[in-house]
């Protein structure tokens, strides 16, 4: 099989993929060394307690302003959350 052309030039940017560059890429099963292989899309041991997906509503003016304190901010809505409960017994609302 002959070799394809370098898919980066000399100063280090990428040309344009062809359909024969496409033909010659291998599955990163097959490309990969067995090392990374192991590594790749395996997710860490997740941290307990373990947290639980859900869909919530609020208000716009609280969404805002935890989201305003930056990176992590849902985890400071749980967190205020869990102290609201210390004090608190949430109230069964009847349909």
């Amino acid at each position: 099989m002959p070799r394809s052309k370098p898919l980066v030039d000399a100063g280090g940017e990428v040309r344009e993929i062809n359909a024969a560059d496409l033909q010659s890429f291998r599955p990163a099963a097959e490309a990969l060394p067995a090392s990374l292989r192991l590594k790749v899309g395996v997710r860490g041991a997740q941290k307990a307690p373990v947290k639980e997906r859900i869909t919530i509503r609020l208000s716009p003016d609280v969404v805002q302003r935890f989201r305003a304190t930056g990176d992590g901010w849902q985890t400071r809505v749980d967190a205020a959350l869990q102290d609201w409960l210390k004090t608190h017994k949430p109230a069964k609302v009847g349909r």
